[in-house]
């Protein structure tokens, strides 16, 4: 093994590698796919395609939560529950803001001690660079590479703020929301878009003297889910406390995951969430490239600026300035 690390790696050394479970080559196939250089990208792609028959049946877990919600302490405890289980846990991240932040799941890493050290767990730092929606992308491709190499738990963190809510939740079967008691108004700050996106609430740090808090928030949440759009015909939003500091509830959570699995899979519904996010995906990629190509295209760079300043000035509406980008991008100048 340790020649092959010396050498550049082959097709077959990475789905053989992947396959195997190895984690040192598990990881390189994550830089793999990552990685911008057209080489690169194109021995991922193969490399993702003939894997891709072996991912799939994993449970895809999203997490989120307001600041100081203790998300790395309660993914730390959650997935340490999960692999003392039985499981096999991988956590990964999407941080678009990671080039302002210096990339929190970075210290995440080292606040989560427990599953940092388990050899049933892998904990994946997001790309430190990029934009929401390449950052997205590979955080997909690491799932795949994740499912593949043998995790039957994929816990994908939201550490950035806004869109990537969205991002995670477009990626992943459920998707949960860590919220905290005892702020003052237990609905401060929280976003209408987040409960419609949420299967679960989960309020933590419920113990010691906030227990009580916790349960009158649960309540209050509970009471505002019944005034959101339900996502999903075959399942409502459930409330549930847990504290991750004492490994409480965390048992309830897991249980209400795999029902929420088991009530989407006897419909069918699961297996077209699926098949709808992938396609969505596509379509994100194909954005996201013509966007590229566009930037890209020769003479377009001070076109683009100069058009930006009159949009800025006044002196062009947003609409006639598009027009004359695409239409110069479809022209070829």
């Amino acid at each position: 093994m340790d020649g092959i690390m010396r050498r550049r790696l082959s097709e077959d050394d990475y789905v053989q590698g992947v396959v195997a479970g190895d984690r040192t080559i598990l990881a390189r196939a994550i830089t793999l796919v990552e990685s911008t250089h057209p080489a690169h990208e194109a021995l991922g792609q193969a490399v993702l395609a003939r894997l891709l028959p072996r991912a799939g049946r994993a449970v895809r877990v999203g997490v989120s939560g307001v600041p100081g919600v203790g998300k790395s302490t309660f993914i730390d405890a959650f997935g340490t529950h999960l692999t003392g289980e039985g499981h096999e846990v991988a956590v990964l991240a999407v941080d678009p803001s990671s080039t302002v932040t210096g990339g929190s799941i970075l210290g995440d890493k080292t606040r989560m001690q427990r599953l940092s050290v388990d050899p049933h767990a892998f904990i994946r730092p997001s790309p430190s660079a990029g934009s929401l929606g390449g950052v997205a992308r590979r955080t997909r491709e690491a799932s795949l590479l994740c499912e593949a190499a043998g995790f039957d738990v994929i816990l994908i963190e939201t550490v950035g703020v806004g869109q990537s809510e969205t991002s995670v939740a477009g990626m992943v079967d459920f998707f949960l929301v860590l919220m905290l008691a005892g702020a003052g108004d237990e609905l401060q700050g929280i976003k209408k878009g987040i409960l419609e996106l949420a299967d679960l609430i989960a309020i933590n740090k419920a113990d010691g003297p906030n227990a009580e808090r916790a349960r009158r928030a649960a309540r209050e949440y509970q009471g505002a889910l019944h005034y959101v759009r339900q996502a999903s015909p075959s399942w409502a939003p459930r409330v549930l406390t847990c504290s991750a500091r004492e490994d409480q509830g965390l048992d309830a959570i897991w249980k209400a995951i795999l029902e929420h699995r088991d009530a989407l899979s006897a419909t069918g519904e699961l297996a077209e969430k699926r098949r709808a996010q992938q396609l969505r995906w596509m379509w994100s990629m194909v954005e996201e490239g013509l966007l590229d190509a566009l930037r890209k295209a020769p003479g377009m760079s001070e076109r683009l600026s100069r058009l930006e300043r009159a949009v800025l000035e006044a002196h062009a509406t947003p609409s006639q300035a598009a027009g004359e980008i695409l239409g110069a991008f479809r022209t070829g100048g």
